[in-house]
């Protein structure tokens, strides 16, 4: 613009000296005409360029006015495709994106970007709240998930019957603070009772490439493959006897205080923990001490390999110190179908660990795992001695790839390819699992096996069939079931998981 006024200037200073020109030159007219037509022609040339720019402008218009407090809310990627976890994108699209709670500080920041107004998102059958200022983020969480079961082919005819059950009735809320601060809390109305589930708060950050948090409440436990993942994940309707077997004597939850750290091909937890949120307050709480680490040493976008190690102590507080255990071996829900220790007092403590190997390639997956546990016994007694060891695998004919999470070496919730709903046949899975329990040590100890096949239909990320045949064996040396027995169990379920 200053370029075309300084030539508009030139051509006025031309024009008042034409006539002093054309009275001392006599004539040169020629010449003056042609230094006219060279500004004439710059001139346009200033204008053309001028005109370019101006058109420009509209173009980018749109932008500035995503920033006004009138504009549509722009939301970013994912939070899943950014951050620490971008590999959660590059190695895991089969399942969902994690949740407030789960989040990473990069994932939380990425989720809290560009709001304007409060703004939702639909994510795992639940809308996520976030606040206008990004600050503040929240979701309802919830899972139902109800079994029928039939058993038939023991000799005991009280085992030959047929039950019905919810595995899981949950309702609870998630969110977070900023991109450090987050909760979770659930409650459980499985068996018409109500009980508090995972309740906690926790703080996330991040130093270099490695990532942490830090968690205190009622806590599930960070323990084996199947321990370690929550009711509505493992791909059988129930866990291996791994999981419920090779566990500390307060079950799968307890008050804790955990830290966690996570890098791009593991993660490792250490759970320092007292009794569960609804345990008696008139004595002290036992102790446990609980570690566990995986790592991925193969990873790639279709493929990963697993491997895990964990271990336990635990302290049992003063009292009675019962250790009696009735182990799942044909299904949940026939509760006179268990493996026994019969009944033992005077318990004092229990040391447990074991091991984690498999992955997966393409749409099929393979996992092996295997512990033990010593539970000590007062009075100069032998330990209570539980070996337990499980391989399973399975195959999905739709081509989906095994919801396998790498940031926490467990199995999830999937995210199907073709749900049902969208005209697609959803996620048909086909598989099968071994699994052996042995107690040994005391004179009424048993022991079992199940020999489990299953297809499981997956018809979106928030809603699947299931269906399991059990063969199972069981030698009970105390209790109404004693000698070798064994039979089989079909069992159903359907599961919505939000």
């Amino acid at each position: 613009m200053k370029r075309l006024l300084c030539a508009g200037a030139s051509v006025s200073a031309l024009l008042l000296a034409t006539p002093a020109l054309a009275k001392n030159q006599q004539g040169d007219q020629a010449e003056i005409l042609a230094l006219l037509r060279a500004q004439a022609s710059e001139i346009a040339a200033l204008r053309a360029r001028l005109e370019a720019v101006e058109n420009k402008a509209p173009a980018a218009a749109p932008v500035m006015a995503a920033s006004t407090p009138s504009a549509a809310p722009q939301r970013v990627a994912p939070a899943s495709t950014v951050g620490h976890d971008s590999e959660t994108v590059s190695f895991a699209p089969q399942i969902i994106p994690p949740s407030p709670a789960e989040q990473t500080v990069a994932q939380a920041r990425a989720a809290a970007m560009n709001p304007s107004g409060v703004t939702t998102e639909w994510r795992g059958g639940l809308p996520i709240f976030h606040s206008a200022d990004g600050k503040y983020t929240f979701k309802m969480r919830g899972r139902i998930i109800n079994h029928v079961s039939s058993t038939f082919g023991s000799k005991y005819d009280a085992r030959n019957i047929t039950t019905t059950g919810a595995r899981a009735l949950r309702i609870g809320i998630e969110g977070a603070i900023g991109t450090h601060f987050f909760y979770q809390f659930e409650n459980d109305f499985a068996d018409n009772v109500s009980d508090v589930g995972t309740m906690f708060v926790g703080w996330r950050n991040d130093v270099g490439q490695i990532s942490y948090d830090v968690r205190f409440g009622n806590m599930f436990n960070d323990r084996s493959f199947e321990g370690s993942s929550g009711s509505d994940a493992p791909p059988f309707l129930e866990r291996n006897v791994v999981a419920t077997s090779i566990i500390p004597q307060r079950g799968f939850y307890g008050i804790a205080l955990m830290p966690r750290i996570f890098w791009k091909s593991g993660h490792a937890s250490i759970t320092l923990s007292g009794d569960n949120v609804d345990a008696s307050q008139a004595v002290s709480d036992s102790r446990t001490v609980l570690a566990r680490a995986h790592w991925n040493p193969l990873k790639t976008d279709r493929s990963m390999v697993h491997l895990g190690l964990w271990g336990f102590d635990e302290k049992l507080a003063n009292g009675p110190g019962a250790l009696t255990r009735n182990t799942v071996i044909g299904g949940r829900f026939n509760s006179l179908l268990r493996v026994s220790t019969g009944t033992l007092t005077g318990g004092t403590g229990t040391t447990g660990y074991g091991a984690e190997v498999g992955g997966y390639a393409g749409p099929l997956w393979v996992m092996g795992e295997a512990g033990e546990r010593h539970a000590r016994l007062s009075g100069g007694r032998d330990d209570l001695l539980t070996k337990a060891w499980s391989v399973s695998g399975g195959w999905f004919l739709t081509g989906d790839l095994p919801p396998y999470n790498p940031r926490l070496g467990t199995f999830a919730q999937p995210r199907v390819l073709r749900p049902v709903f969208d005209g697609g046949p959803g996620a048909i899975e086909l598989l099968t699992r071994y699994e052996n329990l042995d107690f040994s040590g005391v004179p009424t100890a048993g022991k079992g096996s199940a020999v489990t096949a299953g297809v499981n239909w997956y018809l979106d990320s928030v809603i699947r069939m299931q269906f399991n045949l059990i063969h199972w064996n069981t030698e009970n040396r105390a209790g109404a079931f004693t000698g070798k027995d064994s039979g089989e169990t079909v069992s159903g379920g359907i599961g919505v998981t939000f």
